[in-house]
């Protein structure tokens, strides 16, 4: 990577970043909605995309490690795992509701109020979090530092909460899968 910001490049990336900003959360609602018929559900995912989430929070904290270090190669690997994870949840995410029915929280009382608080913030943000986390990775491969420092002070919070509430929203409804 040169030390230039590629404007050219950035501008270039934009198109890119609404499209998917847009497309990612209306596909994953439409998807939702589908079931797939005389399809053995995929019940099996829920642990395996809860302990994606939580991979992805950990590779989250290294990375910022590594900047923090000034290890800057360390740093756009480790974004670029997390990015990788994110979309593998995502995938496993939408296979899981394509072929099994939504699981009903049971708890009540505080723990009700609770689940409902971490699972509308997690829904919440996980839409709200693509367009930030895709502007900040153009604006690191592109090499806008100030302005990929500027926003990830922002994504990086975001990302985490929406990786640590997944496993949380996992771990509250797990006991009362079928």
């Amino acid at each position: 990577m040169n030390n230039t910001v590629d404007l050219a490049k950035a501008q270039k990336y934009n198109k890119w970043i609404v499209v998917l900003s847009i497309a990612i959360p209306v596909a994953v609602a439409i998807l939702f909605g589908v079931k797939l018929p005389n399809v053995e559900p995929l019940s099996f995912l829920p642990p395996i995309y809860a302990c994606i989430n939580a991979l992805t929070a950990l590779v989250l904290i290294l990375a910022f490690n590594a900047i923090r270090k000034k290890n800057v190669k360390r740093h756009e690997l480790l974004i670029k795992f997390a990015m990788v994870l994110s979309s593998l949840f995502l995938v496993m995410y939408v296979a899981y509701h394509m072929t099994s029915d939504s699981t009903k929280f049971g708890g009540e009382g505080i723990i009700k109020y609770a689940y409902y608080f971490i699972l509308i913030t997690h829904i919440i943000l996980s839409i709200i979090v693509i367009p930030f986390v895709l502007i900040t990775y153009v604006r690191g491969i592109t090499n806008d530092v100030v302005k990929h420092r500027k926003i990830a002070k922002i994504t990086f919070p975001l990302w985490l909460y929406v990786a640590v509430t997944g496993v949380l929203v996992y771990i509250l409804i797990s006991p009362y899968y079928a």
